[in-house]
């Protein structure tokens, strides 16, 4: 008996949206993902995947409703795998201040040191291995080939778990990531709860941190995987919590090759997102498939 749930499909440029439920041992609750199944993956071939993680307030549905992602998804021969962006249930604990940046739709992938969060809010081992062993060996993805990316809270979680996990990825990108979550109010807010107060400890999951210390990522072959970034110029979160110039100067100090693209008028939707995302699938797919981006 399978492992996953599946509650609903679409055919979709010749391939197949779905949704899943599935227990997670890890966070201990159910979990719901999207995965979009390319017309080859139909025919019985594995095929890459790139994982999307998803940003503040978001559930597993944002991305695949409002990106745009399928079309050349398809073409390509991508598949994609949206996780929800946290634990969720009667027994997962949210943010006691009720808050919306914090707690449920809020888990910024990382695996909590402190109760009660760290029963449950364990997204980064979640994302990084608990979900790729199902998925992999219940769905045609092939294992030697993944790439990963996402928005603000996700493009942290992309860029930190790509640069934490060595020769898992063959590529990565980011829309707006938070990325510096160690000196911005979101971070701090969400870093204080899970890791608990001492800011030493939260280098470990910030992307600028890793990144000036030289823990760039790197892809199967030792060699380190170009960065794609692209943020836009009338964000209104810019300055205050996204702060691109710090994983620009990280990048400059470490010599590790990334592309800032700041995009003129584009804000922090995913009007931005579904604008730009033919450019990251096909950064992926030069990782991914060896195809031209």
């Amino acid at each position: 008996m399978t492992a996953l749930e599946l509650l609903n499909e679409h055919r979709c440029f010749g391939g197949l949206q779905r949704r899943y439920r599935h227990q997670a041992p890890t966070l201990q609750c159910a979990m719901t993902l999207g995965v979009f199944l390319p017309p080859q993956a139909l025919k019985g071939q594995p095929v890459p995947a790139l994982w999307w993680l998803s940003g503040l307030t978001c559930t597993d549905e944002n991305f695949v409703h409002k990106a745009g992602a399928q079309r050349l998804a398809a073409e390509l021969g991508l598949a994609l795998v949206a996780p929800d962006t946290s634990p969720r249930g009667e027994g997962v604990p949210d943010d006691p201040d009720g808050g919306w940046d914090f707690g449920h739709g809020a888990g910024f992938y990382v695996d909590a040191t402190q109760e009660p969060w760290s029963r449950h809010y364990r997204m980064h081992t979640y994302v990084a291995a608990e979900l790729p062993a199902l998925l992999e060996a219940e769905l045609p993805l092939d294992p030697a080939r993944r790439g990963i990316s996402g928005h603000s809270m996700g493009g942290h979680g992309a860029l930190v778990i790509a640069m934490r996990h060595p020769g898992r990825y063959r590529s990565v990108s980011a829309f707006a990531p938070i990325s510096q979550p160690s000196h911005c109010p979101w971070g701090r807010k969400a870093f204080g709860h899970l890791l608990g107060p001492d800011p030493q400890t939260w280098q470990a999951w910030d992307a600028s941190a890793l990144l000036a210390g030289g823990r760039g990522p790197v892809g199967p072959d030792g060699r380190a995987l170009p960065l794609l970034v692209d943020q836009g110029t009338a964000d209104g979160f810019l300055e205050e919590q996204l702060r691109p110039q710090a994983l620009e100067a990280a990048a400059s100090a470490s010599g590790h090759p990334l592309t800032l693209r700041r995009r003129e008028g584009y804000d922090h939707s995913y009007f931005f997102v579904a604008s730009c995302i033919d450019d990251h699938l096909r950064h992926h797919a030069a990782g991914l498939l060896g195809a031209a981006p």
